[in-house]
């Protein structure tokens, strides 16, 4: 079935009789616009605009009426002639809601208004329903603006300033303010045009740069810059084959052959074993922009704010579509999941966030990470959630040999020759990619302090130094390479030692 509008599921509830609906946005002039346009459909229902500084506006007859008095703003729903349809806009009513004179107001009304053509909306910038009205409210979402939308804002500003603007940098714009609130992209090519009186390719970095600071104001989602790419990755050959076969399939091309859009990889292994930087990657490789989600802040503040962030979240990742989302240690965010504590906030947040992740159909590939898979619950594990899961162990030898090659490509390119690749990678057992970096580090200094290059003994004497992490969490890892032997996972390394295992165990 195809997803609804907000204009038609909007008008469903006001044909149904909904008496309260809460929509949180802080667009306030489009949503208006849109609720004006849905009551014009409805037979020309009267639409009616409360704000606390004001009271109601834009009509005669009710001029100033309840002018700070939001008790008041909801009594002229009660004066007003039970067949005169209309609909009551209130700005930012949240902030009374928690008062008990509001609150039993607004369900007295909800029991009387179910048989009237008559409904409340609430516009607020976040979801702060009190317990006692969650049930006669209804929260409705309003998308950011669609890339049709932008198109046709981003023209109508063009035409403001009679430019002919060349279609490629059309659509570069476009594309670079998908995500963005319609009022940001005025905003951004107003200054642009006020800048140089007309809108310059250059510009596209404009709008990218007030994407980047809308995101960062979310306080959830990073906009990462993707530099890395899949040759910076060593060994994981399983999985670097498995993205490259992936490389065009979000495009227009997959979708006329029949493909759908990939959905996303959880990568599970120990720390410092490239899952990260496989992340990075990916969003490189495919040309899409990389957001990282905070589960730590998304956690944060206020009970019922985590909620309304996550669907922040989703709506805001689904706006930048395609993009790559990357969840890092979503173990540590839905670990032991058992909702005591937080009333049952985290429950409610990973309900959403698993059923947003089975049914989604916009091209947002996410990938989490993940170092325990014990705490994880099995929901997340069970088909249907990511395409594929990924072990990803300690690298052997030979995919070692590969990660200080990469490094060392980095670091001295000219000088690669002098140093004995295979030596260190046979010296370094158990040694993780992240921990292999380090010992570069480490042998960096030792060569800085006196005065000379560094050499392949100095990376062996650093090396020494380092209790890598497989010999002190040996029981976490010693479980997670049986879990992925069981054939719960694929393997990352096409020449795991696990691979064995595995094959004595399913022949």
């Amino acid at each position: 079935m195809a997803e609804m509008s907000f204009s038609q599921e909007f008008e469903l509830l006001l044909r149904a009789c909904y008496p309260l609906i809460y929509i949180p946005t802080l667009e306030e002039e489009r949503v208006e616009s849109a609720i004006a346009q849905s009551a014009q459909r409805l037979g020309n229902r009267g639409v009616y605009v409360w704000d606390f500084v004001d009271g109601y506006q834009n009509n005669p007859n009710h001029e100033g009426v309840g002018r700070r008095n939001p008790l008041q703003a909801l009594e002229l729903v009660e004066k007003l002639p039970e067949s005169a349809a209309g609909v009551f806009i209130l700005r930012d009513f949240h902030r009374f809601l928690e008062d008990v004179s509001i609150s039993r107001k607004l369900r007295n009304l909800a029991r009387r208004m179910k048989a009237q053509a008559k409904n409340l909306v609430v516009i607020a910038p976040e979801v702060a329903i009190p317990s006692e009205l969650g049930e006669v409210f209804t929260v409705m979402d309003f998308a950011l603006p669609s890339g049709g939308e932008i198109k046709t804002e981003v023209e109508r500003l063009l035409e403001a300033t009679r430019q002919g603007v060349p279609e490629k940098l059309r659509d570069e714009l476009v594309r670079s303010a998908q995500g963005l609130s319609l009022e940001r992209i005025r905003r951004v090519l107003a200054r642009a045009i006020a800048a140089h009186g007309k809108i310059e390719p250059e510009d596209v970095e404009l709008v990218l740069e007030e994407k980047r600071q809308s995101i960062r104001q979310t306080q959830i989602l990073d906009f990462y810059p993707a530099t890395e790419q899949i040759s910076d990755i060593g060994g994981l050959d399983n999985l670097k084959d498995w993205l490259i076969r992936r490389g065009g399939a979000f495009s227009e091309r997959a979708r006329a052959y029949g493909l759908p859009h990939p959905r996303g990889l959880l990568l599970v292994g120990i720390q410092g074993t490239g899952k990260s930087l496989t992340a990075k990657a990916i969003a490189h490789h495919w040309h899409l922009p990389l957001l990282r989600l905070d589960v730590g802040r998304l956690f944060g503040g206020l009970v019922g704010e985590s909620e309304s962030r996550t669907r922040q979240m989703i709506n805001l990742a689904e706006a930048l579509a395609p993009c790559v989302l990357w969840i890092d240690e979503i173990d540590k965010a839905f670990g032991g999941l058992d909702g005591k504590g937080d009333s049952g906030t985290t429950s409610r947040v990973f309900g959403t966030f698993i059923t947003w992740l089975a049914e989604k159909q916009s091209p947002v590939f996410v990938v989490a990470t993940a170092n325990n898979i014990q705490t994880l619950p099995p929901e997340m594990l069970r088909k249907g959630r990511f395409d594929e899961i990924f072990f990803v162990g300690l690298p052997n030898q030979e995919e070692r040999q590969a990660i200080f090659s990469v490094h060392l490509s980095r670091l001295r390119p000219h000088d690669l020759k002098n140093y004995d690749l295979p030596r260190l990678a046979y010296e370094t057992p158990d040694f993780s990619g992240a921990e292999i970096e380090q010992t570069l580090i480490e042998a960096m200094h030792i060569g800085f302090s006196q005065n000379r290059d560094f050499t392949t003994d100095d990376i062996l004497e650093a090396a020494s130094q380092i209790v890598p992490l497989a010999r002190t969490a040996q029981e976490q890892i010693e479980f997670l390479q049986n879990w992925a032997a069981a054939g719960k996972a694929r393997l990352a390394s096409r020449d795991n030692r696990l691979a064995n295992r595995i094959q004595k165990q399913f022949p």
